[in-house]
């Protein structure tokens, strides 16, 4: 299975400012990781800015040109809820939403079978009207709506295993047609409070791990709910927004795993995307804020995207 990574180095000029943890070093260090085997051997493409169409896939007009309007000419802007705004904010934002478009054309025109996409700023917070938690545009649910439209794609699977609920990704899933199955894993009660299973509908599946679960009720819940799940919808493509903050050693989380977690459960939606999706996957970058751990899960990540044929 080829897998290819989209990354783009306007990544580093979305400026956070001092210690903020969504920072340009977190691309940094995965830069650092793909130029060492086996991840050097990998093709890496360049995404272009998305076009406004794209954007409309997930967000209304007035909240695109807020943004927009909102990019200072120079220094750091808080825009609340910890997003921060900087000169090369935009074209970052719209090249991570362009690297989730261009990973789709590239699956389903057969160039590649499974796209990693290393971008910030990160997206499965993002409202259609709003940003929040570090999140401008929603990648994710942009590249599935893209899926669709441009290439028919009948059922999608979008596997969120960040340490936060998915929330941006929860609620355009559920205003959605049914043909997107959205599943969060996630601490509860953390931030941003939502994402209960009380809330849970056919389209929409989440479920909550305490503080401190670790890895053995970690790998149960999958094994339970989500790889039962996602066997029976049978996607066409499987999605993953793939947030490595529920790492043992994050600050913005405590959920314990390791990064033997992350590539246990890759290899596993690797499986299923070879059942009943010709082993299509796409995955693209969310959380993980200590940079060592970030590192080492998304190497465990690769390693199992290229080598679960």
């Amino acid at each position: 299975m080829k897998t290819t990574i989209y990354t783009h180095e306007s990544g580093l000029t979305h400026d956070t400012g001092e210690a903020h943890p969504e920072r340009a070093d977190r691309l940094r260090v995965i830069y650092d990781l793909l130029d060492t085997p086996p991840f050097d051997t990998l093709p890496r493409v360049k995404p272009p800015p998305a076009e406004m169409d794209h954007l409309l896939l997930a967000h209304i007009p007035d909240y695109i040109e807020t943004v927009e309007n909102m990019i200072p000419p120079m220094g750091v802007v808080d825009w609340g809820g910890e997003v921060m705004l900087s000169p090369g904010t935009w074209e970052s934002a719209l090249r991570a939403v362009g690297a989730g478009c261009l990973a789709v054309d590239d699956i389903f025109q057969n160039k590649t079978t499974r796209a990693f996409c290393a971008v910030r700023p990160p997206g499965h917070h993002a409202l259609p009207d709003r940003a929040m938690g570090f999140c401008l545009f929603n990648n994710i649910f942009i590249a599935a709506r893209h899926a669709q439209i441009s290439y028919g794609v009948k059922k999608i699977a979008i596997i969120d295993f960040d340490v936060h609920h998915g929330n941006g990704t929860d609620h355009m899933t559920r205003s959605h047609d049914g043909s997107i199955l959205f599943i969060s894993t996630h601490q509860y009660p953390l931030w941003p409070m939502s994402g209960h299973p009380d809330d849970n509908e056919d389209s929409v599946q989440n479920w909550i791990l305490p503080p401190e679960s670790g890895s053995e009720i970690f790998r149960k819940l999958y094994e339970t709910h989500v790889f039962p799940a996602v066997k029976d919808y049978a996607p066409d493509l499987i999605m993953i927004s793939a947030g490595f903050d529920a790492h043992q050693d994050d600050p913005l989380g405590g959920l314990n795993l390791t990064a033997d977690d992350f590539e246990w459960v890759t290899r596993h939606l690797c499986t299923l995307a070879n059942l009943t999706a010709q082993g299509r996957i796409l995955s693209m970058l969310e959380g993980g804020y200590d940079l060592n751990a970030l590192r080492e899960s998304v190497s465990a990540h690769l390693r199992a995207l290229i080598s679960s044929g």
